[in-house]
């Protein structure tokens, strides 16, 4: 399933509609350490549905952000790994999340 992308009319626009949004970021930061199943995944990201969950790691399997790798047992068993271009974004998104921290702490 491939969103409805719009034209990026700069290299900003383009990272953050691959990356924006209230999910994506903390996806992928709770993916740096390494494989995690979807169950994993729910808990460790406080406040995301099951739906938003499931919707959010297809967009970033489509953005070749993660990898999504299921295993042919009972029970199914699927799990969530970055891709290359994902770990990419791992010191971008710790950069984003020392400012937050800073700005959280003066407030």
């Amino acid at each position: 399933m491939k969103k409805n992308i719009q034209k990026a009319y700069c290299a900003v626009d383009y990272a953050f509609q691959r990356i924006g949004g209230k999910y994506k970021g903390r996806i992928l930061w709770v993916l740096r350490e390494g494989c995690l199943r979807y169950g994993e995944l729910n808990r460790a990201v406080v406040g995301i549905t099951p739906k938003m969950l499931t919707q959010t790691l297809k967009e970033l399997e489509a953005d070749k952000l993660i990898i999504r790798k299921v295993y042919l047992e009972v029970p199914p068993k699927v799990e969530y790994s970055l891709t290359d271009t994902g770990m990419e974004l791992i010191p971008f998104i710790s950069q984003m999340r020392s400012w937050g921290e800073k700005r959280m702490s003066a407030s």
